[in-house]
């Protein structure tokens, strides 16, 4: 246990387990010093923070039906520590499903999560898309995040990335040995999830020394349940002129493209924290 309710477990030195979060109760959890966020020590990062948030709907509100779109707004700062997730089910039905969760620090919502969830039916005779393919893992350059980017669970991540990767733009491949909870497996798509948000870091435009760009929400869409492992990001990521800013990624497993990421940034010259 840390030794205050804000505070990640392992943030003095003590042991902590090989996990984002340990489970304290059937809704509460504490964060470890793998979920650390990059811009401040004392935050988590959105990244494991909304894998745990789908986590507890998979797990609490079970289905057959499959996630087509999960968005994620961030309220305020995702505080380390304790946190509470309450799930329930917005608008039921028997071929189409929305459901939402939220995650408190005490009596402050820090991040809200809507998750449509769909019937599923056989169209693999109309598959396809017209995104570009990732190239495999092992023909991408092995890469350390934490040289750019600080924070326990940039640490925490094996990363990927082309060599052609330039501001603005990337090609990425990332994955953890980590799972979400202590001691439990992560729900299948979760546990791609968890890894979704670090697009924004990816294919940095500028120094982060000396702008400010975090995302205020993320958004995913998904064509399949994405399987287990490397998760990749083909991102772009552009600065308008007048504070506002997009990371728009194409995720892929080890099979291929599953779906696409957006995130909205604030940016703001002179105001790096990292």
């Amino acid at each position: 246990m840390p030794e205050a309710p804000n505070e990640h477990l392992g943030h003095d030195g003590a042991a902590y387990p090989d996990s984002y979060y340990v489970r304290l109760s059937e809704d509460r959890l504490v964060s470890t010093l793998h979920s650390q966020g990059a811009w401040q020590p004392g935050e988590q990062h959105l990244a494991p923070a909304s894998g745990i948030v789908l986590a507890e709907i998979e797990r609490r509100l079970p289905s057959d039906k499959l996630i087509s779109r999960v968005t994620f707004d961030v309220l305020g700062v995702i505080h380390s520590g304790e946190f509470t997730i309450d799930v329930n089910v917005v608008r039921p039905g028997r071929t189409i499903e929305l459901v939402e969760a939220h995650m408190r620090h005490g009596e402050r919502t820090s991040v809200t999560a809507r998750v449509w969830r769909l019937q599923a039916s056989d169209t693999e005779a109309v598959a396809g898309d017209e995104w570009s393919p990732m190239p495999p893992v092992s023909e991408v350059p092995e890469v350390p995040f934490t040289g750019r980017w600080g924070g326990g669970f940039i640490a925490s991540l094996e990363g990927r990335q082309g060599a052609d990767a330039h501001p603005g733009r990337a090609q990425s491949w990332v994955r953890s040995p980590y799972p979400l909870v202590d001691g439990e497996i992560d729900p299948p798509t979760a546990a791609f999830v968890k890894f979704v948000d670090t697009a924004n870091g990816l294919a940095v435009r500028e120094d982060p020394k000396t702008t400010f760009f975090p995302n205020v929400d993320l958004s995913i869409h998904l064509t399949r349940v994405p399987g287990a492992g490397w998760v990749g990001f083909d991102t772009k990521v552009a600065f308008g002129p007048t504070g506002l800013g997009q990371t728009t990624s194409v995720l892929s497993d080890v099979d291929g493209p599953i779906g696409t990421a957006v995130q909205s940034l604030t940016v703001r010259r002179g105001q790096g924290a990292v």
